[in-house]
Order: C-alpha cells, then sequence, then structure tokens
C-alpha cells in the first residue's frame, strides 16, 4: 500500500512548479519582442486548434499508458515549447512552441485529475476529492497571480533568460512526477495479446458507449464550461479595458492579483456548501459570473476589479463541485478519457464565445 499523503503532496508539488512561472504573460512578451495583435491571435488560435484535435487523444493514451507516464510526457512537451521559444525569431517558431505548449495541457489535463481520484479511491477516500480539487485551484490561482506581478520582471531580464528558468523548474518536476505512485486499472479484454492500437480503440469506444448512457455528464460538463468560459473571457478583457478606465502599470498588477485571489474564496466556500443541491450551486455560480459582467460596463477601475473578484469566485466554486460529481460517476478504465471530453467541451465554447466577447467588449 502506498502514502496517499505523499501520493498528493507531490501532485500538489507538480502543480506549484508547472504553474509558476515567469512567462505567464506571454502575449506581453510577445508584444515586447514586436510581435502584432495579429500575428498573436494567430498563435492564440494556433493553440486551440491543437488542443481540439489532441485533447481527447491525450486522454486515452493516459488510460491505456499510464497517468504518471502522461504527466511526465507532460512537462517535456513544456520544456520542448520553451526551447523553441527560447530559439524562436519569427511567427513559425512562435507557433510551433504554442503547438507543444497546448499538448503540454492536453496532457496533463485528464492525467493529474485521474491519478488523483483512483489514488484516493484505492484507500477508500474517495470522498476527499472535493478538497483536494479545492486545494488544486488555490494552487493555480495563487501561482497564476504571483506570475502576473512577475511579468515586468520577465520583460526586463528578457524572453530567453525567462524561458530559461522554466526550462529549470520542468527538470524538477520531472524528478517529482517520476516519484509518484502509478494506480493500475485492469482493462477488461477478451484477449490478453490485444496489440496497443486494439487497447486505444476499445477505450475510445467504451467512452463513447458510456456518454451515450449518461447524457448527465455531457449536461454537468456544458455548464460548467459555459460558466468557467465567460470568467475566463472576463478576466482577460478586464486587462485591456482596466488600463482604459485610468488604473495605473503598477496597480494593474495587483488588481489582477486581487482577481485571482477570488477563486480562493470561491474553492474555499464550496467546501462549506456540501448539502447544497447542484442546481442551487449552479445558479448561484452563473449569478455571480453575470454579476462580473455587469461590473465591466461601470468603468470604474474599483467597480471593475471587484467584479472579477466575485466572478472568480463563481467559477471555482461550480467547477470544484462539477468535477467531484463527475468523478464519481466515471468509470476508472476511461477516467482519464472521460475528463479530456470536458476539456475538450470547455475549448469549443471558448471558441464560440471568445469572437462574441470581443464585440460584447468592445461595442457594448
Amino acid at each position: 500500500m502506498f502514502n496517499i499523503k505523499k501520493q498528493l503532496s507531490r501532485l500538489y508539488t507538480s502543480s506549484v512548479l508547472g504553474n509558476l512561472s515567469l512567462t505567464g504573460a506571454w502575449v506581453a512578451i510577445l508584444a515586447a519582442r514586436g510581435f502584432s495583435l495579429v500575428e498573436i491571435g494567430i498563435a492564440e488560435t494556433v493553440f486551440h486548434i491543437t488542443s481540439l484535435i489532441f485533447e481527447i487523444p491525450s486522454g486515452v493514451l493516459a488510460d491505456v499508458f499510464g497517468r504518471k507516464k502522461m504527466l511526465v510526457t507532460s512537462t517535456i512537451m513544456g520544456m520542448i515549447s520553451d526551447i523553441i521559444m527560447i530559439l524562436s525569431g519569427n511567427l513559425f517558431m512562435v507557433c510551433m512552441s504554442i503547438v507543444f505548449r497546448a499538448l503540454s495541457y492536453n496532457f496533463s489535463s485528464g492525467s493529474g485529475d485521474a491519478l488523483a481520484y483512483d489514488s484516493l479511491k484505492q484507500v477508500k477516500m474517495d470522498n476527499k476529492f472535493e478538497k483536494y480539487m479545492s486545494n488544486q485551484f488555490i494552487i493555480y490561482r495563487l501561482c497564476s497571480g504571483i506570475s502576473t506581478l512577475c511579468a515586468g520582471f520577465a520583460l526586463t531580464i528578457g524572453h530567453r533568460i525567462a524561458y530559461g528558468t522554466s526550462l529549470i523548474t520542468g527538470i524538477i518536476q520531472i524528478i517529482v512526477l517520476l516519484s509518484l505512485h502509478e494506480i493500475c486499472i485492469e482493462r477488461p479484454s477478451n484477449n490478453s495479446e490485444d496489440t496497443i492500437w486494439k487497447k486505444i480503440i476499445a477505450c475510445f469506444k467504451e467512452s463513447l458507449t458510456f456518454f451515450k448512457g449518461m447524457h448527465k455528464c455531457m449536461v454537468l460538463m456544458l455548464c460548467n464550461s459555459f460558466v468557467g468560459a465567460i470568467d475566463i473571457l472576463l478576466l482577460f478583457f478586464l486587462q485591456a479595458k482596466l488600463p482604459e478606465c485610468g488604473i495605473s502599470k503598477w496597480q494593474l498588477g495587483f488588481a489582477l492579483l486581487f482577481m485571482e485571489m477570488g477563486g480562493i474564496v470561491g474553492s474555499k466556500l464550496i467546501l462549506k456548501l456540501t448539502k447544497i443541491r447542484y442546481k442551487w450551486i449552479f445558479a448561484l455560480s452563473l449569478l455571480f459570473v453575470l454579476t462580473g459582467l455587469l461590473t465591466e460596463h461601470s468603468s470604474v477601475y474599483l467597480i471593475m476589479t471587484l467584479g472579477g473578484f466575485i466572478a472568480a469566485i463563481g467559477d471555482d466554486a461550480l467547477q470544484i463541485r462539477t468535477n467531484a460529481i463527475l468523478q464519481d460517476m466515471f468509470p476508472s478504465q476511461q477516467r482519464a478519457t472521460l475528463t479530456s471530453v470536458e476539456s475538450f467541451s470547455f475549448s469549443v465554447i471558448m471558441i464560440i464565445l471568445s469572437p462574441l466577447a470581443g464585440i460584447l467588449f468592445t461595442y457594448w
């Protein structure tokens, strides 16, 4: 029997190393290097296209080959992305770097949650998964906020040194991941000599069969992705809107950090609301996010910042509750695959809402 506390601690450590970076404000770094907003938009499009293509296959590979291996693969992909960005001198190389960055996210998106849940399930502590997700969201929000504050420093030292530091943390992250205990999930099979491709195809088919009989899962995923997309787009456009409303450059970093802290409040708050039904959690979360959306049109940067904080509360609270419910539904054999489907649905909604949000924030 493995030590569950060490297992979770290593997953937390990996998350810190993966999210804490001097290059979090990659858009600002590219702009400082002379790339236009159109070129940056092309790179962003490449990221989403790559995610759509490889999100679900990466989950299938995690279920077939092992979640630990895919987490290590994710880190290696991120390091390749950093190396290409250091060497980049044109848009093509930047896009190549973005492709590997998207792959890094793809290979980690379903693997980490699946490994954590099955680890807890093995020691009969799967009821603690919601707390685990809460801690992970807190780590993400804190690291994102700190990374945002470091944006000015990254621009000062230059993109090569900034991405070079990510290579160092990547090496440390791989060492941490290699110390994880892999949870082996026996897959039902009529033939012990099945080829790898047969196993991959079987996993994909089993996942499709699961969704055909569990429409509730798709509804939960779409509801969660819709609320999350609104919040992400709100915080993204506030980076551009707050300076237009008079906030100074040094205040902007702290305003963005404050809005990220809303997610921490939501992550803690949801653990207290264990007896409230999901539909009410969804309604409250949607209300919080829409409130944040409305404050964006106040043109008062203090009110807008508070709105971003409130929206983040609703987003993270709903994310944690939804993820916990879905993991309880997912069979272990396809857990990473089905978790990747949730990320896939988020990418689809983001692609649909992004141009609409651009029009909304520009003209309304």
